[in-house]
């Protein structure tokens, strides 16, 4: 990569990692970070590819109480640099960066540690300012604890970047095909794993209509992305208005006033 490649990937790093905590515009999420570093360093395709791929199964990461899920931002920024470092960019590189993003995101978890420990000492910092009514003193806690944010995914992104690319290179062509295979097949589990997670959150007998459509037209060959999004962004709209009507219920009072007309259909089938 040029220097100012480097620099931009760099960037990309340090927002990904305060929109892990902020999570404003979604910096930290695969599908954005690996199409930006795609997109700075030529090879926006591929990018678009392994961050689709990467967010499929980063769809069922939750923190669910004490249980941290692995670092989705180190997972895209990571895979992203290993392809671009890796120079391939056909679907057994994509297939190889996206298996290092499970490892490199649970390894992620030791960096997140030590930040938010150091975190815990800021905030007392930052009470402290707060008792004596500094507020530019509670802001500048608050902005370190941010640029610890950041520096946590530039930290590992630097150190890949600094890894010369024929090293990358030598590494991933001496992994056995057994192995790329496995990773590969793993990886797809993965994916299954993570949107399975997904619907298991969302299902309901309203929605699953919606589902078995999506699942069906997914099959059809003929239809783009695009055509898919606008049949999406169409039977929602239609759900939406039709939740505003509500359901008439046809006479059944069991569920007439529900205002959810696909519900009462369901009910009344």
């Amino acid at each position: 990569m040029s220097i100012i490649s480097i620099i931009l990937v760099l960037i990309i790093a340090f927002f990904a990692g305060l929109e892990g905590i902020l999570d404003q515009f979604q910096l930290h999420q695969p599908i954005i970070s690996c199409t930006l570093i795609g997109l700075v360093t030529g090879h926006l395709t591929a990018g678009i590819i392994l961050g689709g791929t990467i967010q499929m199964m980063a769809l069922g990461w939750a923190n669910i109480g004490a249980a941290v899920a692995p670092d989705a931002a180190l997972a895209g920024v990571a895979a992203a640099i290993i392809m671009v470092q890796s120079g391939n960019f056909d679907t057994k590189g994509i297939t190889v960066a996206f298996s290092t993003a499970i490892p490199l995101s649970v390894a992620g978890l030791f960096l997140t540690m030590i930040v938010r420990t150091i975190s815990v000492g800021l905030v007392h910092g930052a009470d402290a300012e707060a008792q004596k009514g500094n507020f530019a003193g509670l802001e500048l806690f608050h902005f370190i604890a941010l640029f610890l944010q950041g520096i946590r995914i530039v930290i590992p992104a630097l150190a890949l970047i600094l890894v010369p690319t024929q090293t990358v290179q030598d590494a991933l062509n001496a992994m056995p095909a057994w192995l790329t295979d496995g990773m590969a097949i793993g990886g797809g589990m993965v994916v299954a794993v993570g949107y399975a997670l997904v619907i298991n959150m969302m299902a309901s007998r309203e929605v699953w209509p919606f589902f078995a459509i999506g699942f069906a037209l997914a099959a059809v060959t003929n239809l783009t992305l695009i055509a898919l999004g606008a049949i999406g962004v169409a039977l929602a709209l239609i759900y939406i208005n039709l939740s505003k009507m509500g359901g008439n219920g046809n006479g059944s009072g069991g569920n007439a006033g529900s205002k959810d007309p696909i519900g009462d259909i369901l009910n009344e089938y």
